[in-house]
């Protein structure tokens, strides 16, 4: 993308016309939404990203004619009527796009075949549990009648970070969350595997820990309701186009505001005078200007790294420190395997399926730190995804980054071997379960958990950051309400994205929503937003180039 026209970003004059100027770091989708937003709200703004695609994590590669989608699997905010579907018309998110929408979230299926499907309809997921366990029947009615109660409650509450929230906003915060206050209350306080350990049948036991396809550890009831019931309602759909259709779509809303966003372009520190922020420097010796920088990157990069380690405050500490390597507060890192295949899935195919592995096949998976398999039928989320006839097939499994990181470190062949061992594993696990799918496997990819961290900087090759529901969730709402995205004594700075504001793709764009309100209140000037009115169809074609992430040897 080219510079805006008119502004010297290598100099340290303020813009003409007295419009504040912001230096993004990172492309993801929290930097491009602060990008949007800043633009709307009338600044000057220049995004640097060190790869060639915008989206961070939110991306897809292309080989052989096939796109591998990596991040989106489902996504709070595609139906209309609430704050998470109003920030994506904002940021131009969902411009001319279908959504795909399914009557499941997932299927479990055990080592002897035995499978639970979990229906978003809480009656006939009622009625399919109780033909599976009719001895768990007092259980699957508690699930089921608390599923329907989240179903009629609408709070997405993105828009406006708490302390700037106006009185009309907060009694209608109020008028939704007291008559179901018992309701929150009570599913958060209770632990899926705490509950998931009640029931008699041993299948329904380690199935609900897999309704989001990976066993998430210590998530408590609540999210399981709240994302089930927003799938019921249509509003945790996958848009047309993925995960990099996605980033595209909003970089593209992004330069139609006026922003520009330059790729190659690696950050290698923060420029700090007098405890205010300047600008930046980059690896080449560039050193670029602005009023106010925004780091919408890797916490730990950010902090340590760009800032030197001279700034922080006692949250963030915590968070880097004390919790920053403990796997049950920070997401591990995933192992996708992606399978192009000659023919297309079958209409009654489940379009997601977690299989629990046994002992011997888990051994088999190099790094995994579960004993389970998630196949998904990507060409059932959306058209473009294979050549006609043809289709894509993702499997994943929650792995250790340290494996990864020694192997690549250690020797790049033995790297590239156990990579080639995930393949082969997929090929023989889909085979054993569809004869013939081996033959028709005409392309395999494998992205480790260090490859999420060589393209995207992610500490640890999170995809997500910090998990739910643990100390280290108190701790990120204090950045954002209390430290107000900002660090103790560094002017002219904030911080955005899920390692400061939570994960998912919701709460990295609301990030970006809310560090340019802060920014506003603190020049004094109108926060502004409006929704894209761009309604031209989406298609392939905007995915432009897509390279491949990481080319394999010759076999």
């Amino acid at each position: 993308m080219s510079h805006d026209v008119g502004t010297d970003w290598t100099t340290r004059n303020a813009s003409s016309g007295g419009r504040p100027r912001v230096l993004v770091i990172g492309a993801g989708v929290s930097g491009m939404a602060t990008g949007c937003y800043a633009q709307m709200s009338g600044m000057e703004t220049r995004i640097l990203e060190k790869h060639v695609l915008p989206g961070g994590c939110c991306t897809a590669w292309a080989r052989d004619g096939f796109i591998f989608d990596y991040c989106i699997e489902w996504l709070i905010g595609t139906c209309a009527g609430n704050e998470a579907h109003q920030i994506w018309r904002e940021l131009g998110a969902l411009d001319g796009k279908t959504v795909t929408n399914f009557d499941m979230f997932n299927r479990v299926v055990d080592e002897a075949g035995r499978s639970v499907t979990f229906y978003n309809d809480p009656g006939r997921l009622q009625r399919h549990l109780l033909e599976i366990s009719p001895a768990d029947a007092r259980l699957i009615r508690s699930f089921c009648r608390d599923l329907r109660r989240f179903i009629g409650i609408e709070l997405y509450p993105f828009l406006t970070p708490a302390p700037l929230r106006t009185p009309r906003e907060k009694l209608r915060m109020l008028r939704t969350v007291l008559p179901a206050f018992r309701l929150f209350w009570r599913t958060a306080a209770t632990q899926m595997h705490t509950f998931a350990d009640r029931f008699q049948d041993p299948l329904l036991r380690r199935a609900f820990r897999n309704i989001f396809f990976q066993d998430h550890g210590g998530f408590p009831l609540l999210p399981y309701l709240f994302n089930m019931a927003g799938a019921y309602n249509d509003n945790a759909g996958f848009p047309q186009g993925g995960s990099l259709g996605l980033s595209r779509s909003i970089e593209r809303r992004y330069t139609s505001l006026g922003g520009s966003i330059s790729y190659r372009t690696r950050v290698e520190r923060i420029l700090v005078e007098r405890d205010r922020a300047v600008g930046v420097e980059l690896r080449n010796g560039t050193r670029l200007y602005a009023d106010h920088v925004v780091a919408a990157c890797d916490g730990y990069t950010t902090l340590h790294g760009l800032l030197g380690g001279r700034y922080s405050s006692p949250r963030l500490d915590t968070l880097y420190s004390t919790l920053l390597n403990k796997p049950e507060v920070l997401y591990p890192g995933v192992v996708s395997a992606f399978v192009g295949l000659t023919g297309e899935p079958g209409p009654d195919s489940p379009h997601s399926t977690t299989y629990l592995l046994t002992q011997e096949e888990r051994s088999g998976l190099p790094g995994a730190l579960q004993d389970s398999l998630v196949v998904q039928q990507r060409s059932r989320y959306a058209e473009g995804f294979a050549p006609p006839g043809s289709s894509v097939v993702h499997c994943t499994y929650f792995s250790d980054f340290a494996h990864w990181r020694t192997l690549r470190s250690r020797s790049r062949k033995e790297y590239w071997a156990q990579k080639r061992q995930v393949a082969d594993f997929v090929r023989d696990f889909l085979e054993r379960r569809s004869p013939g799918t081996g033959d028709r496997i005409r392309v395999a990819d494998v992205a480790s958990p260090a490859t999420t961290h060589r393209y995207t900087g992610n500490h640890n090759g999170s995809i997500l950051a910090w998990k739910s529901f643990t100390e280290a969730e108190d701790l990120v709402n204090g950045v954002v309400n209390k430290d107000r995205m900002r660090l103790p004594g560094l002017r002219g700075f904030s911080m955005a994205g899920q390692w400061a504001g939570g994960g998912g793709l919701i709460r990295a764009a609301s990030s970006g929503r809310f560090a340019v309100q802060y920014l506003c209140r603190e020049l004094g000037t109108e926060f502004r937003a409006w929704e894209s009115r761009n309604q031209e169809p989406w298609h392939r074609d905007q995915l432009g180039h897509l390279p491949q992430l990481e080319k394999w040897p010759a076999e």
